[in-house]
């Protein structure tokens, strides 16, 4: 998919970058496959803030997707290839050989009227294919990845996404992860084979606070703006904790950076090598070590 750019005629258009969407199918998404999700606008069940910058944005229907691809051993054609404004990843509306409609992650270079299948054992590796883990060569990149077997795809979902197969053993299948973790899932999880549809969505730049607010992004204010409310805040000009090399904070005082992932054993045991993480703390070790924290 490729990058659209506008001549500078205005401020905004001068650094927009949008993803060029004009070969997607234009009209509206299959009514059986919708349904309505009421915005919460970043609330708890109380009607308070529980999220910040967030609200409005535009009205849309939520799709939905088979993330457990547990149509086996079905061929389904490729119908058409849609937008989803519910992720960055673009759908697929596949119709399978008895007549069923689903719509799936559509990987890249997938186009309509392709054919694609799913299955609990060895089929081929093609892009759209969703099969075992223990069946992919070494090597693959895939998406759409089981961490339970059946309960349905939860890694590399997002757009231009890709986990590559290292090898499996002992009924457990090694995963290299996008932010360089090394992962083992259990064999008999079915992955699709690919990387996720619209890899150029990184580069895309909206370039005004309108396309923000569409999204429902509500603006952020920075903490050396604010009063003394803010622990960046306060003081004369820019702030009180601005330039000073004093360790940052959010709005409630707590360091920002701080590693906030539990250590629980069921999920660590399975991590050989944990993602390349930046110490942000190295500055500030002896602060940290007089505040006890």
């Amino acid at each position: 998919m490729a990058l659209k750019t506008y001549k500078p005629t205005t401020s905004s258009l001068r650094g927009t970058v949008l993803i060029d969407r004009s070969s997607l199918f234009k009209g509206r998404p299959l009514s059986s496959l919708t349904k309505y999700i009421k915005k919460s606008n970043g609330r708890n069940n109380q009607g308070k803030i529980t999220v910040r910058h967030r609200g409005g944005g535009v009205k849309n229907l939520y799709r939905i997707i088979d993330f457990k691809r547990n149509k086996f051993d079905i061929p389904g054609k490729v119908e058409r290839i849609e937008y989803d404004p519910n992720r960055t990843a673009f759908i697929a509306l596949v119709t399978y050989a008895d007549g069923e409609k689903r719509y799936i992650i559509a990987p890249d270079g997938i186009k309509p009227g392709d054919t694609i299948m799913s299955s609990n054992s060895e089929i081929d590796i093609k892009v759209g294919n969703a099969l075992p883990l223990k069946y992919i060569p070494q090597g693959t990149y895939v998406h759409a990845i089981e961490l339970v077997p059946g309960s349905g795809a939860v890694f590399a979902r997002s757009a231009g996404s890709s986990v590559q197969v290292m090898g499996g053993d002992k009924g457990y299948v090694q995963l290299k992860m996008p932010s360089g973790e090394l992962r083992l899932v259990k064999e008999t999880c079915i992955a699709t084979i690919g990387v996720v549809s619209n890899p150029e969505n990184i580069n895309v730049k909206l370039g005004k606070a309108g396309r923000k607010r569409k999204l429902g992004i509500r603006p952020t204010v920075r903490g050396v703006a604010m009063s003394y409310k803010h622990p960046h805040g306060g003081g004369q000009g820019k702030g009180g904790r601005h330039g000073t090399g004093g360790p940052k904070k959010d709005r409630w005082g707590n360091l920002i950076g701080k590693r906030t992932r539990k250590n629980r054993k069921v999920s660590s045991k399975y991590i050989i090598q944990r993602r390349k993480e930046v110490n942000l703390f190295k500055k500030y070790k002896t602060v940290l070590d007089k505040s006890g924290k």
